[in-house]
């Protein structure tokens, strides 16, 4: 987002881990659709809000939440992606080593 409002190139990316569409609007193209159709303005303002919530509260969780806490949590809230990602990608989202998520797996696994 930060990229796109400031016309420059970003400081990460994002990789498809699935088959997934994409799509794409220009800024000059997204100020014109709010032109023309004021609610779109709103909508994608609406999503903004939510996606900054949602960060705020990944912020907070990486700050304050244990690393189990944390893999809890992510089981809870997605389910079926921890038996679609690979452990690789799950333990640099919840910023832990994949041995370390493995340890912790076992340890739950246990309880």
């Amino acid at each position: 987002l930060y990229s796109f409002l400031t016309a420059t190139p970003a400081n990460f990316y994002i990789d498809a881990l699935e088959d997934t569409e994409v799509l794409q609007i220009s800024k000059q193209n997204s100020d014109t659709l709010y032109k023309r159709v004021p609610k779109f303005e709103r909508f994608f303002r609406l999503i903004i809000q939510n996606a900054f919530i949602a960060h705020q509260n990944r912020i907070n969780q990486n700050l304050s939440f244990t690393a189990e806490q944390r893999y809890l949590d992510f089981i809870k809230k997605y389910p079926l992606f921890e038996q679609r990602i690979p452990q690789k990608h799950v333990a640099a989202y919840l910023g832990m080593t994949p041995v370390f998520l493995s340890m912790l797996r076992r340890k739950l696994a246990n309880k």
